[in-house]
C-alpha cells in the first residue's frame, strides 16, 4: 500500500502536522516509537505568533485560553524583562500557559476526531528514496519488522532525528559545554512564596519572595553567579531551575554522568543566590522531576528537504528553551508545510511551491538560532555582561528597539516574499486580528473563519469583481465578504498557514496571486489569468 504522507514522530509537531494534512484532504500516517505520550516535563506554554495560529484552528480555548488571545504585558529576553505593555496594540508577544503533556493530549484528541492513523511503538530504523516514493523500515515493540511506502516522509522525530540522519542532512551548530541547567519539582516551602496574592495568568510566574534574599522575578533572576527561575503554576509542586557556567565546578557537582539529586539542586540554588534554601521532595504521589542538562545546544539543519523527505520541528532545529521558541517555530513549520504537500498531492501545486517551505521556514530557524545565542550571552555571569545588560536596558527604553526585540521573540520579524514587485504593507505578514461583520450580519473574529485551514479571500469591499475573479479557484479557496471598522486593505488573500499572500482591490492582481500560490484553476473564468 502506498501512503501519501508518513510522519515520523508523534509529538506536538507531528500530531499538528497530521491534523493540518487531514484538514487539507490528505490521509497521513503517524509513526511514534513510544507506547504513549511522554509524561516528561518539557514546555510550559506557547509563546509568540503560534498562539494566534492555535486560535485560527480552534485550539486556543482547548488548550486553556479564554476568548481571544491578548498580548502578554511582560516577557523576557536574556533574563531581562521587556515592558511590552508600552507597545499597546503593536505588541506581538502572546503567551498561553499549557504544559506539553496537556498539549499532546489536546492534539491527540483532535487527531482522533479527524481520523488520523497514529501507530505507536513503531520505530523507524531506515529509509530509502526513489524517484516516486520513500520506503521505510520500522520495528515494533515485539521485534517485528514492517516496511511502509509513502510518496512523502516528514521527520518530526526530534533533535536526534533518524529521518534527518538517514537522509544525509547535516546538522551543524554550537554546543557550550560549560553551561549546566538543573531543574526540579520541590515541595511547597514557606521560604519561597508569591510576593503578591494576585498573579495574572499572563504574568507567567510573577514575583517570588525568598526569605533571606528578597523578592525576585520568578521567571528569571540573574546574579553574578548564574540564573534562577521559580514557577508556581502548581503551588503543590513548585518548579525550580538554575543555570550555571561551570568552568571550575566545586566538589558538590558530581559530573554529567551521575544521577541528579535534590541535594545537588539545593547546592546549585545556594551558589546562585549565596543563600541556603532547604529543598524537599514534592508530596507523596505528586509527579516529580530531577533533571540536569550539561551543555547549551544550538543547531540548524543544513536544509529542510531532501527530495521526498522533509524536516520539521526539532528535527530541523534545536536551541536553548529560553523564551520558549520551540513550539512557536515547530508548529508553524507544520502549518507551512502541510498545505503545500496537500496541494502537490491534489495535483494543483504551482512550480516551486514545495521548495518554498525551506525558503520561508529556514529563515525563521536562522533568526531563532541567532536570538537564543544572544540571550545566552546576556545571561552569563561576570561584570562585563552586567555592564552590557545595563546598556541593553537603556536601549529597550526606545519604543523602536523594544518592538524589534518583541517581533524577534514572537517570530513575527520575517516577512515572506510573496512574489509581488510592490506588495501592500500587510502582504507577507501573518494576517491581522480583525473583528468582522459578515454580509449576513454575523459578528465574528477573522480567526473563527479559519478553522478549516483552507485558503481564504476576505473581501472587505463588497465588490462583485473580486468574487467573479475568484470563481475558477472556488474548489480550493474560500471567500467571505465582510466589513471591519479599520480595514488593512480592500481585500486579503490568506494562505492556510495564516500569512497574507496578496492584498488589494485589483481583480487581475488577485488572479495573479491565486495562480502563483494555488495553481492553475480547473476551469477558466472571467478575469482569470491561468
Amino acid at each position: 500500500m502506498m501512503f501519501d504522507v508518513v510522519i515520523v514522530g508523534g509529538g506536538p509537531v507531528g500530531l499538528f502536522l497530521a491534523c493540518e494534512l487531514k484538514l487539507a484532504g490528505v490521509d497521513p500516517v503517524v509513526l511514534e516509537r513510544l507506547p504513549e505520550a511522554s509524561q516528561a516535563h518539557k514546555a510550559n506554554g506557547f509563546t509568540g505568533q503560534v498562539v494566534r495560529l492555535m486560535d485560527h484552528r480552534g485550539l486556543f480555548e482547548r488548550c486553556g485560553g479564554t476568548g481571544a488571545p491578548t498580548p502578554a504585558p511582560v516577557f523576557y529576553f536574556g533574563a531581562m524583562p521587556l515592558p511590552l505593555r508600552t507597545l499597546g496594540a503593536d505588541n506581538p508577544m502572546h503567551f498561553l500557559q499549557v504544559n506539553q503533556r496537556d498539549l499532546e493530549r489536546v492534539l491527540g484528541e483532535r487527531a482522533s476526531e479527524l481520523g488520523v492513523d497514529v501507530r505507536r511503538e513503531h520505530e523507524v530504523r531506515s529509509l530509502t528514496q526513489s524517484d516516486d516514493h520513500v520506503e521505510l523500515l520500522t520495528v515494533t515493540s515485539d521485534g517485528r519488522g514492517t516496511r511502509l511506502t509513502a510518496r512523502f516522509v516528514v521527520g518530526c522525530d526530534g533533535g536526534h532525528s533518524v529521518v534527518r540522519k538517514r537522509s544525509g542532512i547535516a546538522f551543524p551548530g554550537l554546543v557550550d559545554e560549560r553551561i549546566v541547567s538543573r531543574t526540579a519539582h520541590i515541595a511547597p516551602t514557606g521560604q519561597i512564596r508569591p510576593a503578591s496574592a494576585e498573579r495574572s495568568r499572563q504574568a507567567l510566574s510573577g514575583r517570588i519572595l525568598i526569605d533571606g534574599y528578597g523578592a525576585i522575578d520568578g521567571n528569571f533572576h540573574r546574579t553574578e553567579r548564574g540564573v534562577i527561575g521559580i514557577a508556581l503554576f502548581d503551588p503543590e509542586r513548585p518548579l525550580i531551575n538554575t543555570l550555571e557556567w561551570e568552568d571550575h565546578p566545586d566538589g558538590s557537582f558530581p559530573g554529567p554522568g551521575a544521577p541528579m539529586t535534590l541535594a545537588e539542586m539545593q547546592a546549585s540554588v545556594e551558589r546562585v543566590l549565596d543563600v541556603n534554601v532547604p529543598l524537599y521532595p514534592p508530596p507523596d504521589g505528586a509527579p516529580t522531576l530531577l533533571r540536569r542538562i550539561t551543555g547549551r545546544n544550538t543547531r540548524l539543519a543544513e536544509r529542510y528537504r531532501d527530495r521526498r523527505v522533509f524536516l520539521a520541528g526539532d528535527a530541523a532545529h534545536v536551541h536553548p528553551a529560553t523564551g520558549g521558541p520551540g513550539l512557536n517555530l515547530g508548529l508553524q513549520d507544520a502549518a507551512n508545510l502541510a498545505w503545500k504537500l496537500a496541494a502537490h498531492l491534489h495535483g494543483w501545486a504551482p512550480d516551486g511551491l514545495l521548495d518554498s517551505y525551506q525558503a520561508e521556514r529556514r529563515a525563521l530557524g536562522q533568526r531563532v538560532y541567532m536570538q537564543t545565542q544572544s540571550q545566552t550571552a546576556l545571561m552569563a555571569p561576570g561584570s562585563a555582561v552586567t555592564a552590557l545588560r545595563e546598556l541593553f536596558t537603556e536601549m529597550l527604553n526606545g519604543r523602536e528597539n523594544l518592538r524589534m526585540i518583541a517581533d524577534l521573540m514572537a517570530g513575527a520579524d520575517v516577512r515572506y516574499d510573496m512574489g509581488e514587485p510592490d506588495p501592500a504593507p500587510v502582504t507577507g505578514w501573518f494576517a491581522p486580528s480583525l473583528e468582522l461583520t459578515t454580509e449576513d450580519g454575523r459578528r465574528c473574529r477573522l480567526a473563527e473563519l479559519r478553522r478549516g485551514a483552507r485558503p481564504l479571500l476576505l473581501d472587505l469591499t463588497g465588490d462583485a469583481q473580486l468574487a467573479e475573479a475568484l470563481s475558477p479557484w472556488a474548489d480550493r479557496v474560500d471567500s467571505v465578504a465582510a466589513h471591519t471598522p479599520t480595514p488593512p486593505a480592500p481585500a486579503l488573500l490568506i494562505r492556510p498557514d495564516g500569512y497574507v499572500a496578496w492584498a488589494g482591490a485589483d481583480p487581475d492582481g488577485l488572479c495573479a496571486a491565486l495562480s502563483r500560490w494555488f495553481g492553475t484553476p480547473l476551469r477558466a473564468g472571467s478575469g482569470a489569468q491561468a
